[in-house]
């Protein structure tokens, strides 16, 4: 089941698309969408349809005040982690443990604010580890600080961070072989569309069916 509903924050009216797991839910798994796309992408559309069934999770796709309003350039980070915290009493009402994430900046709001609000865990999609050709510029402290279980999905090819760029330690990365930031892969590539984005549902379901509720 699919339900839309309207939230009011400071920056303007937010929206949040459901998917449905049913009565056997185990997690709400609320997902926020990068600078440059809304919850279309293609990432965000495959783990809606793939988790409430795979890993009994509701999923939350957030879209921020800035998209719904139809602009075209997101606000500062501040702004944005505001959006979130209004948001989180919605995310909250179905009465179980959110996993906060989203897609590259979505996942850097969700890193940022995820201890804070009590989420149970972070769910990071592409997350922009550097600026491209600047890994001087990491922002791994965004990462680690959640001090929550953590999983990193990345392209193999992500020009804002390589899997092998990200620390060691801390998370838990899947590797998307071939993939962009955006998870989308080369017709030259040995794997197909289809099979990367089978990566990140599969890798995300697994990861939810090993945390505890």
């Amino acid at each position: 089941m699919t339900q839309t509903e309207t939230i009011p924050t400071d920056a303007g009216d937010a929206r949040i698309t459901w998917y449905g797991a049913g009565t056997g839910a185990r997690f709400v798994v609320a997902l926020g969408h990068g600078a440059g796309g809304g919850i279309e992408a293609r990432d965000l559309q495959a783990l809606a349809a793939h988790l409430p069934g795979a890993a009994a999770a509701t999923v939350a796709l957030v879209e921020q005040p800035w998209r719904v309003a139809g602009r075209k350039l997101a606000p500062a980070p501040k702004t944005l982690d505001a959006a979130w915290r209004a948001l989180w009493p919605a995310l909250r009402a179905p009465g179980l443990p959110v996993v906060a994430g989203g897609r590259s900046a979505g996942a850097r709001v969700a890193c940022r604010t995820a201890r804070a609000l009590g989420a149970h865990a972070v769910l990071a999609l592409s997350f922009p580890l550097h600026p491209p050709g600047r890994p001087e510029r990491s922002r791994a402290d965004e990462l680690l600080g959640t001090g929550l279980p953590t999983l990193v999905v990345q392209g193999g090819n992500d020009p804002f961070g390589r899997p092998d760029e990200f620390p060691a330690d801390g998370h838990e990365l899947v590797e998307v072989a071939w993939a962009d930031h955006a998870f989308a892969v080369p017709k030259r590539a040995a794997t197909t569309q289809e099979e990367a984005l089978a990566t990140i549902t599969a890798g995300a379901a697994r990861w939810l069916a090993d945390l505890p509720s």
